[in-house]
């Protein structure tokens, strides 16, 4: 089959970008073409890959995303395929894979209610009613238990057309034999002392994923055990705001800002704990990442995926409503107890031999091939 896929950015690092191309790749194995449509693509096409880039410009993202829509409508038209698979809300699609959380939910309780007279909020929400609308013919891949009834709240979506896919680690996230030779390589290359503890933050998007939570924690720590403590930000965002922050709270250089990188699974295994207070989040495949990594991490109950942290004991889940106390008392706690890290990596280590969190790229591929154009 012809097959083709579409999203508004692919870059390598992105959680989404990540998930698309593994998708993507598990599909072309099984012997299907691939085509994709975007607004912007960012390192290597794949072999065998057609990589159709829009030549749409805009002001506002929203126009900017119609304008993609009715370009690619107008070469489907031309050349069609058998499967139309859409990583972003929009109409038209065969099968949606749903990365992102219901916009019509935040909508209503996170925004003021002139929101909804903006055209942004038009755009958006009419995009996600062309997907999860009642009379829609749309399939959904889910990866998120927490959201699916947040859609059929909101647009009355029948339970068929949802297929829950299991988390999509990816295998060389896993702790290899040599984990310890690649933790002191790591540690040596950024000139770790053996009593210094590492944090890391891993994702794009700092002001969602709440660094500025994380630095403050940090700042909160006893001057001993702050003197110990570096933390290493790494994800595709701008961190002046940040980095200001890490200033003000008087951090210096035991902060790094790091762009997104290939090498992720060396920081998994050279850190002491992950650190992600997300003010919310869908999933958070960094958080299994880090678990099967043997990376304690700690987590705020809001990302989709925590409820694994909690269940395989490998780290630490906050409380919602978050409050910073709490996490300023649960990172000190990581830090000092040196036997507790250990548990919660051997837990993690544990949990990486017997859940079925690695399967997402295949269920997926099932779906699409299956789904009824």
């Amino acid at each position: 089959m012809q097959l083709a896929f579409v999203l508004y950015k692919y870059f390598p690092f992105g959680g989404l970008q990540r998930d698309f191309m593994r998708i993507a790749l598990e599909c072309q194995r099984r012997g299907h073409s691939i085509r994709v449509y975007t607004l912007i693509w960012e390192g290597e096409v794949p072999e065998g890959f057609e990589v159709q880039v829009a030549p749409v410009k805009a002001f506002f993202n929203h126009r900017r995303n119609e304008k993609l829509l009715s370009w690619m409508q107008a070469d489907l038209a031309k050349r069609p395929v058998d499967r139309l698979i859409g990583f972003n809300k929009m109409p038209g699609l065969d099968v949606y894979y749903a990365a992102d959380g219901c916009y019509e939910d935040k909508a209503q309780n996170l925004r003021h209610s002139l929101y909804r007279y903006w055209g942004r909020y038009k755009h958006f929400a009419d995009y996600e009613r062309a997907v999860f609308g009642r009379d829609a013919k749309t399939e959904i891949l889910m990866i998120s238990e927490v959201q699916q009834p947040l859609f059929i709240k909101h647009y009355d979506t029948p339970l068929a057309r949802f297929h829950l896919l299991p988390p999509g680690i990816a295998q060389d996230r896993r702790a290899p034999p040599d984990a310890a030779l690649i933790r002191a390589e790591f540690r040596g290359e950024f000139m770790l002392e053996d009593d210094e503890l590492l944090l890391v933050q891993i994702g794009s998007g700092f002001k969602t994923k709440g660094v500025d939570r994380s630095l403050k924690a940090m700042a909160a720590l006893p001057a001993a055990l702050r003197k110990r403590v570096r933390l290493m930000v790494i994800g595709q965002d701008d961190p002046k705001l940040f980095q200001v922050q890490s200033a003000a709270l008087g951090l210096g250089d035991r902060v790094q800002f790091l762009k997104g990188r290939s090498d992720i699974p060396r920081f998994l295994l050279g850190a002491d704990v992950l650190i992600h207070p997300a003010y919310n989040e869908n999933t958070g495949t960094v958080l299994l990442e880090a678990a099967v990594a043997g990376l304690p991490v700690l987590v705020s109950a809001v990302c989709g995926y925590a409820h694994y942290i909690a269940e395989a004991d490998a780290g630490l889940v906050l409380s919602e409503p978050f409050e910073q106390e709490e996490l300023n008392r649960y990172l000190q706690r990581m830090l000092e107890d040196d036997g507790a890290r250990a548990s919660w990596s051997a837990n993690g280590l544990a949990f990486a031999d017997s859940a079925d969190i690695y399967s997402m790229p295949e269920h997926a591929a099932d779906v699409i091939l299956e789904a009824r154009p």
